[in-house]
C-alpha cells in the first residue's frame, strides 16, 4: 500500500512536470516507469511513446520502451528498441541486457549470451546482467552455472527472490540441490514480476 500510495504521487509529481512544460520528454519516460512498475502497460508505453516523439535521440526512453515490451512477450518489438537505444549509446550496457534477454526468452540463445557478456564488458556490476547469464544456464541446463552466475548477482546486491522462485526461465534446475539451497536463504517475497530494474530514469 505504501508503495503503490508513493507511486501515486510520483505520477502526479511528473505529470505536473508535463504541464508546466510539455515538452519536458524526461517527465513522460519517467511517468512512463512508475506506470510500468504499476502494471499499466498502455499508459507506460504511450508515455515513452511521447518521450521518443518529443526528443527521438533520447535512447533511454526506447530502452525502457523495449524493456516492456519483452515483458508483454513482444520479443521482436523488444529487440527493435533496444537496437536503436545501442545504436544512440553503444556504451550503455542496459540496452544489450534488455536486447539478450529478450533474444533469450525468443530462444536465440547465442544471441542472447553475446549481448548479455556485452553489457557485463560495460558494468560488471550490473546484477540484472548477471542474474541474466544465470537464467541463460537454467535454460540451457547447466545448473552448476547457473548458480555460480547467480551467488555473483546476489552477492552484489540482486534480491528478487519470489521471481527466482517462480520464473519459468529457472524450471530446468529447480530441484538441483544448489538452487534448492540459494532459495533457501530467504522468504518468500510478495512479487513474481520480472524485475524492473532494467529501465532507467
Amino acid at each position: 500500500m505504501v508503495k503503490a500510495w508513493k507511486h501515486e504521487l510520483d505520477i502526479a509529481r511528473y505529470t505536473r512536470h508535463i504541464k508546466l512544460n510539455h515538452g519536458n520528454f524526461q517527465a513522460y519516460n519517467n511517468r512512463g516507469n512508475v506506470y510500468q512498475q504499476l502494471g499499466k502497460q498502455e499508459l507506460a508505453i504511450a508515455d515513452y511513446n511521447k518521450a521518443i516523439e518529443l526528443n527521438p535521440e533520447y535512447f533511454i526512453a526506447y530502452n525502457n520502451r523495449g524493456n516492456l515490451y519483452q515483458q508483454l512477450g513482444k520479443y521482436e518489438l523488444a529487440i527493435t528498441d533496444c537496437n536503436k537505444a545501442i545504436e544512440l549509446r553503444q556504451k550503455n550496457g542496459m540496452p544489450y541486457n534488455n536486447r539478450g534477454f529478450a533474444y533469450l526468452m525468443a530462444g536465440r540463445l547465442e544471441e542472447a549470451e553475446k549481448d548479455i557478456r556485452k553489457s557485463l564488458e560495460l558494468n560488471a556490476n550490473n546484477i540484472y546482467a548477471l542474474n541474466s547469464m544465470s537464467e541463460l544456464y537454467a535454460i540451457k541446463n547447466d545448473p552448476v552455472e547457473t548458480c555460480r552466475w547467480l551467488m555473483l548477482a546476489i552477492k552484489r546486491g540482486y534480491n528478487k527472490w519470489n521471481y527466482l522462485r517462480t520464473s519459468k526461465t529457472y524450471d530446468n534446475i529447480r530441484k538441483h540441490p544448489c538452487f534448492k539451497e540459494i532459495l533457501s536463504r530467504r522468504p518468500d517475497c510478495s512479487t513474481s514480476r520480472r524485475p524492473s530494474g532494467r529501465f532507467v530514469k
